[in-house]
């Protein structure tokens, strides 16, 4: 029973099955080529499943029939060209970079096209190797393309057929780790509400701030894998289970992201009482559920929710209602916060314990979800168009990668290098959109290439029978796509393995080691070069459209809020679209600031400025989550109109500083009537209903975000007068 519940364990993990179809590609291949006694066949059939394995993003099984019918021309194209234009050099160059930017441009259309091109970049850098190992001789041309096709045709079978037996496992993994995600997430949530005097919340906040970036991606692949399944069409019966978890974990992270009050105001009025803790320990418990839905999810096993979140939701209810008891006229308002977060608390509650019949959640009113892909050819010239732009990332990025490639394939004819294309190879996976990511990237190749090179030496003498080299081959293929984008170094270790027996089985393998490590060292320079001189995108730079980006998100959110408390909840696709950008807005801010630590000190300079600013917009978001979070009709009122105006208001300053940070117009840094507002805000009449009370306060809250703001604005726009749109590439 233990071995069979380990071996469903291992069955759940994400990269077991990706891991799996790359091992029975490679294996099957080498197993042919044994056979047939045809070791020279190993490489190209290898390279053509590693390309296509490299080119493969989560579908349907009918999508990835439809990819694949893209893929192989995509690839025949590339092998054939190299192999026609390799005898004239100049021709060739001028190819390879046009091909390289116009690939690259390619993903403009989305996360499926961009693997696609990167995958077509790296195969036709595959097919010169193999010509270059022909030492150029042109006689049986064809045979080198149709050896790659027939390798990346292979795995794309095993992909699709895959795809079809087990349609519905991405959705569960992705789902698994969104809830873990979000468990943790609750986890960060619940240090907050410690009752300790002088308590780090802002530095708390960017930790939370940090992991709300993890939970937003998680978000963003989930809701991919399951459109991917959806289509245009109404979701299935198999399918419509997880489409309820998914659209509940939205929620339970709307919920989770509320903040009611301000923390170090709670901690010092109810520092001599349990309730912080009651919240606390109540938090702590639904954050252990969230990580156990999303291990029940993952192993297919049903989740039991248990009695102790039960029992400390009524120890918290117990507590409220003796503070309440003591009638202090100070804790009033703090009360209330208290009881709002409660029932934040309630209903999280009575939905993580519903999650094991996900059938009997309520149905949503608008259960559609938002297609980003392009729909038609026209659509797709004009998205790429757009980018064609030099203020676009994606433009700078793929200039960059062709003359990159181009200056690469100089440098191999300039030093006649020894396996020379290992340079080009290293400049594509090295040649980053950014500094940040290419300079831990450039690192993690150097490191793991000589890392592979050592143990394959080693190796070689321990293990001379060609059969077990074979056999490491293989392996050390699979570990490659196990690793690749959680592990880069090991992974590249690993590759290099695999590069080196898979070249002793038709020749030489230790001729391999130096020219391996000196190509590995010429592409990284020139991957660094390229990105330090040739249009660089330093983060500091951008900073400012980045946080008008976070400004407007924010303001569109909250005009959303407000609508749904003029006309009613209803979570349509507009309001979970604004919802879901200013969460994007927040994570793309905290991702950029963690990209700017890693650049030069001079670029960096305003980082402490965005980090400040980072925990200001968090907290801004908090409080507008939590309007959205107990969002309903308002009782008709002589007190709605100015609750929408203020409304209005706050969501017009937020749209306005974020122009100033655009165009470079300066802001004041307070406002006479903001501060006036706040204050008639925060008068609340004991008569008022609760939905208007929580309203009133959330807004109060918010007006108090706006000094700061504005601060922070004016401080950036002092640093860096003016910072334009980086374009839709941002």
């Amino acid at each position: 029973m233990p071995f069979r519940h380990s071996l469903r364990r291992l069955w759940a993990l994400d990269k077991f099955g990706y891991s799996l179809r790359v091992f029975i590609a490679l294996a099957g291949v080498m197993a042919l080529c044994a056979g047939f006694r045809r070791p020279d066949l190993v490489i190209p059939l290898f390279l053509g499943i590693i390309a296509s394995a490299l080119a493969e993003t989560d579908d349907s099984w009918l999508g990835r029939l439809s990819a694949l019918a893209v893929i192989l021309p995509c690839f025949a194209v590339a092998a054939f060209a190299v192999e026609w234009l390799f005898p004239y050099p100049g021709l060739f160059v001028a190819g390879l970079a046009c091909s390289a930017f116009g690939l690259v441009m390619l993903g403009a259309l989305g996360e499926r096209y961009a693997a696609i091109a990167s995958a077509t970049l790296i195969l036709s850098i595959y097919s010169m190797i193999g010509v270059d190992q022909r030492n150029g001789v042109i006689e049986d041309f064809w045979h080198e393309p149709l050896m790659l096709l027939a390798g990346a045709a292979w795995y794309g079978a095993l992909s699709v057929l895959w795809s079809a037996l087990f349609a519905h496992q991405p959705v569960q993994q992705n789902l698994a780790r969104l809830y873990r995600e979000l468990g943790l997430y609750l986890k960060l949530k619940s240090r907050l509400l410690e009752p300790l005097r002088q308590l780090d919340v802002e530095g708390r906040r960017l930790e939370l701030a940090r992991q709300n970036g993890k939970v937003v991606s998680a978000l963003n692949v989930a809701k991919e894998t399951l459109l991917n399944r959806i289509g245009n069409g109404r979701p299935g019966p198999k399918v419509n289970p997880y489409l309820k978890l998914y659209f509940m974990a939205q929620d339970i992270h709307e919920r989770a992201s509320s903040s009611h009050s301000p923390y170090n105001a709670l901690a010092e009025a109810f520092f001599h009482s349990d309730v912080l803790y009651r919240c606390q320990r109540l938090l702590k418990l639904q954050a252990n559920a969230c990580r156990e839905l999303g291990q029940a999810i993952q192993m297919r096993q049903p989740f039991d929710y248990g009695d102790a979140s039960a029992q400390a939701m009524l120890d918290l209810q117990a507590s409220l209602d003796y503070l309440e008891r003591q009638n202090n006229p100070a804790w009033r308002g703090l009360l209330r916060a208290l009881r709002a977060l409660s029932n934040n608390l309630t209903t999280l509650e009575r939905q993580l314990a519903s999650a094991n019949n996900p059938d009997a959640l309520a149905e949503e009113q608008d259960s559609s979800l938002l297609d980003r892909a392009p729909h038609s050819f026209k659509d797709a010239l004009e998205r790429i168009r757009l980018q064609l732009t030099p203020t676009s990332l994606l433009f700078r990025h793929a200039l960059r990668m062709a003359l990159a490639l181009a200056a690469g394939y100089g440098v191999l004819h300039a030093v006649h290098a020894e396996q020379g294309y290992w340079i080009l190879l290293t400049t594509v996976f090295v040649c980053q959109p950014n500094y940040g990511a290419t300079r831990t990237k450039l690192v993690q190749r150097i490191l793991g290439t000589a890392i592979g090179l050592v143990a394959g030496w080693a190796l070689f003498d321990l293990f001379p029978n060609p059969l077990l080299q074979s056999a490491f081959a293989v392996f050390a293929g699979v570990l490659f796509f196990a690793t690749r984008t959680s592990r880069y170094t090991l992974a590249t270790a690993a590759i290099t393995l695999m590069v080196l027996f898979c070249f002793n089985q038709v020749g030489n393998g230790y001729g391999l080691i130096w020219p391996r490590l000196v190509d590995t060292l010429l592409g990284s320079l020139i991957a660094a070069l390229a990105v330090f001189l040739i249009l660089p995108d330093w983060q500091g730079r951008r900073l400012n459209a980045v946080v008008a980006n976070t400004l407007s998100c924010n303001s569109r959110y909250l005009r959303q809020i407000m609508l749904q408390y003029a006309t009613g909840k209803r979570d349509d696709l507009a309001y979970r679209l604004a919802r879901r950008n200013a969460h994007n807005a927040d994570a793309a801010l905290s991702t950029t600031l963690s990209n700017m630590l890693m650049e030069p000190g001079h670029f960096r300079k305003d980082a402490e400025t965005g980090f400040r600013f980072l925990a200001l917009s968090h907290t801004l978001l908090s409080y507008l989550s939590a309007l959205g979070a107990h969002r309903e009709s308002l009782p008709e009122d002589a007190s709605n109109r100015p609750l929408e105006a203020a409304g209005e208001q706050f969501a017009e300053t937020l749209e306005s500083l974020a122009q100033a940070l655009l165009q470079g117009t300066p802001v004041a840094l307070q406002s006479d009537a903001e501060e006036a507002l706040a204050g008639q805000l925060e008068q609340i009449p004991d008569e008022l209903d609760d939905t208007h009370r929580l309203v009133q306060t959330e807004l109060g809250l918010i007006c108090r975000q706006l000094a700061p703001l504005r601060s922070m604005v004016a401080h950036l726009l002092a640093a860096r007068p003016v910072s334009r749109s980086p374009g839709r590439g941002a």
